[in-house]
């Protein structure tokens, strides 16, 4: 028999070639003919995690922390493997390992990440400040303490934390991932298409990274190269559902074509037809198409086949409203059965086009408790109290204090605003190279700009949000004034851009009646418009309104329907301000002359970091 130090000495060099199973023999047997070493245990644990045997590990680290309570690195991995099962013991063993060390890297970072993935974001950065000084910026402490950052909303610091990790530590693959996804969020392509790759380089070579770089490409208007990287991803990942959700609506931007956009996504159900996620984007992409009927028969085989997740119930709900509306309220009573406050929305819709009023009610009441900002509710609340003749409606949807149409001021650096708007019309020709509309959006024929638009660092749409869009979007708060109403009651007074895009309707476009969940006031601005604009001077139908915005129309098949009762013409220069609770759409129109808009979303009070005003 060799020596304990031997068997030792033979164990680790098998686990430095990754021949683990032989190193956990090799420790076991020396561990049934001699006394236990908490070297012997520590190889165990860590041979036996390398082969995925969670319960052995679990046992190894166990009987070393009986001999060395204080043994900190065997705390830490025994309280990793308890997080990984769900055990709530894991928080008490990463705390007491921090406080027997608090120098130990592992301990504070992984602490971190289970209150982070617990929703307790506050906790999560008192644990990262706290151990950063005593670690000196460890990068991978450093970048938990972005991703908390993150989760609290501060972006700033977040970015200016995972740039720190990089400078630290550039060969860390981790750090320069999630730095390239920050980047992206804040609209940098071209910075996040460089650290994608230097991620790559450094080893993180998952279907998250090549996701983030092909996303990123594919912003920056790269997209050949966008389509390769989502094709280099599904290679190595075949069922990588998020490349696939994104390779496809790449493919029907650019074609409009949904045979070429679901060629990857239909090879991949024929291999794994039992995956939900996949049918789910098929039929997003099938009902943006047009074939609302197909698509509703797709999402229904999605919920199918995952009984249990609200999400394809609902997804199916909504469908059935488009293509068989009888349909509705039972796939929307089984998501809510499985998650009531998911569903809530989706129930009310349902509930609406059932003429269940009361219920519809209740469920708003509760909805709106818990949400009384979120702008759907209000939408769907002034649809129940039109439907019902209820005099409220009309306060919430009174055109003449709500809604109202602006002229841009010219920015600086341009003597007229014609001149500024043929520079502008000429931007934003560049970023419209897309066939296909965006599949979760509402415009129908036409194209749609990817990415914050009021990120974008081109002078020319700089001038819009720093100057032209400014004044207006004041004059027309002022305009608004205080009240108790749900408009009004928000107003601080100024207003922030929350998202920004641009548009660009094909001849017989239009967009779907819809509003705007997370927005205050919503917008439109032309900056091109056809000549084939309907003049308005008779009462013929909406004819006469061809390419005008409307409000008020409900997409909702209800009996009667609710049709649009307040329209605005379009002219070049003109920004259009209204509610983003108010149900609006496209009029089509006819011609051959494009329809060219920015849209953006405001929201009450100063603007966050990197926001434009």
């Amino acid at each position: 028999m060799s020596s304990p130090s031997q068997a030792i000495l033979d164990a680790s060099a098998l686990i430095r070639a990754r021949r683990f199973a032989e190193a956990r023999a090799r420790l076991e047997s020396h561990l049934t003919l001699a006394p236990a070493t908490v070297q012997a245990l520590w190889l165990l644990g860590g041979a036996c995690q390398e082969l995925g045997d969670a319960d052995a590990a679990l046992a190894a680290f166990s009987r070393l922390l009986e001999m060395e309570p204080r043994w900190v690195p065997a705390r830490v991995a025994r309280a990793e493997l308890l997080a990984r099962a769900g055990r709530t013991a894991a928080e008490a063993e990463l705390r007491r390992a921090l406080a027997d060390d608090p120098r130990f890297t592992r301990a504070a970072t992984s602490l971190a990440q289970l209150l982070r993935l617990a929703g307790r974001t506050a906790e999560a950065l008192d644990v990262t400040t706290a151990a950063l000084p005593l670690q000196d910026d460890e990068p991978g402490l450093l970048v938990e303490h972005a991703l908390a950052l993150q989760a609290a909303q501060r972006g700033d610091e977040a970015l200016a934390a995972l740039e720190r990790a990089v400078r630290r530590a550039p060969q860390r693959g981790d750090a320069q991932h999630y730095l390239a996804l920050a980047l992206h969020a804040r609209g940098a392509h071209g910075r996040a298409i460089e650290h994608a790759r230097l991620a790559l380089a450094a080893g993180q070579d998952g279907a998250e990274t090549r996701g983030v770089l092909a996303r990123a490409l594919a912003a920056a208007q790269r997209l050949d190269e966008a389509e390769d990287a989502f094709r280099e991803g599904l290679a190595r990942d075949p069922d990588a559902t998020p490349l696939h959700e994104d390779y496809a609506r790449l493919l029907w931007l650019r074609s409009g074509d949904l045979e070429r956009a679901c060629a990857a996504l239909d090879a991949a159900l024929a291999r794994t037809p039992q995956q939900p996620a996949l049918w789910a984007i098929k039929a997003q992409l099938t009902g943006s198409a047009g074939d609302h009927a197909r698509a509703y028969t797709l999402y229904a085989r999605a919920a199918a086949l995952a009984p249990a997740q609200a999400e394809y119930e609902l997804a199916a709900s909504t469908a059935a409203l488009k293509a068989q509306p009888e349909h509705a309220l039972s796939h929307a009573r089984r998501a809510a059965a499985i998650a009531p406050d998911l569903a809530r929305e989706g129930l009310i819709q349902a509930l609406l086009v059932d003429r269940r009023w009361e219920e519809a009610q209740r469920e708003l009441d509760l909805a709106r408790d818990r949400q009384p900002e979120d702008q759907q509710l209000l939408a769907l609340q002034a649809v129940l109290w039109r439907a019902c003749g209820d005099a409220r409606y009309r306060a919430l949807y009174d055109y003449g204090r709500c809604v109202r149409a602006w002229m841009l001021d010219i920015p600086p650096g341009w003597n007229r605003l014609a001149d500024y708007l043929t520079d502008l019309r000429t931007t934003l020709a560049r970023l419209h190279d897309l066939r296909g509309h965006p599949p979760d959006q509402s415009l129908r024929g036409g194209s749609q700009t990817m990415g914050d638009l009021a990120a974008h660092s081109d002078p020319v749409i700089r001038a819009f949000f720093d100057h032209a869009m400014a004044g207006p979007l004041a004059r027309h708060i002022a305009w608004l004034g205080s009240g108790e109403d749900a408009l009004r009651r928000r107003n601080r007074g100024r207003g922030h851009v929350h998202a920004a895009w641009s548009v660009r309707l094909r001849p017989q476009g239009y967009h779907v009646d819809h509003v705007h969940p997370d927005g205050w006031l919503s917008s439109a601005c032309y900056i091109e418009v056809p000549d084939t604009l309907g003049d308005g001077e008779d009462d013929t139908g909406e004819e006469c309104r061809a390419g005008w915005i409307r409000f008020g129309a409900v997409p909702l098949p209800l009996d009667p329907p609710l049709r649009a009762e307040h329209y605005v013409r379009p002219q070049p220069g003109l920004l259009v301000l209204f509610p983003s609770y108010m149900w609006h759409g496209t009029v089509p129109f006819p011609g051959r002359q494009p329809r060219v808009t920015i849209a953006f979303d405001v929201r009450p009070g100063d603007a966050g970091a990197g926001a434009a005003h």
